[in-house]
């Protein structure tokens, strides 16, 4: 990310240039333009190649220094995530359906908390296989 920071306005520096030949319209303007645009293209390639160097090799890293598995922790965050949204869309579909339900017949109050419980359940089993897989890592 620093590298990005620091090309960015070398890059925006010969864009700038190039802007100004194109108003001039003189011949070697267009021949100006390209080499602008060859040494945008080798710069682009140099910081492209900068940052996909940079994380690979903190990741070789990472992975030499800890030996837990990132892919059971990522596991176990889609777990968490994927029930606690199906609970969330569960509990509003159940819990409006169980307030209209009780305005109209307040006796079966308890029949309503137990739907509305089993939706929130969900999100419940999510933590259980999110801790099942954080084990295994």
């Amino acid at each position: 990310m620093l590298t990005w920071l620091i090309v960015l306005p070398v890059l925006a520096a010969p864009l700038g240039a190039v802007r100004l030949l194109r108003q001039r319209r003189a011949r070697h303007a267009l021949r100006w333009l390209l080499a602008m645009d060859l040494a945008l293209l080798g710069g682009a390639c140099v910081v492209l190649a900068t940052a996909l160097a940079g994380p690979a090799q903190a990741s070789a890293q990472a992975a030499t220094a800890s030996s837990t598995n990132g892919s059971a922790l990522i596991s176990a965050a889609i777990a968490v995530a994927g029930a606690s949204i199906g609970a969330a869309i569960a509990v509003a579909y159940t819990g409006a359906a169980a307030l209209a339900a009780l305005s109209e017949r307040p006796e079966i109050f308890g029949r309503a908390i137990v739907i509305v419980g089993l939706a929130e359940g969900i999100a419940v089993y999510g933590l259980v296989v999110a801790i099942l897989l954080i084990g295994k890592a």
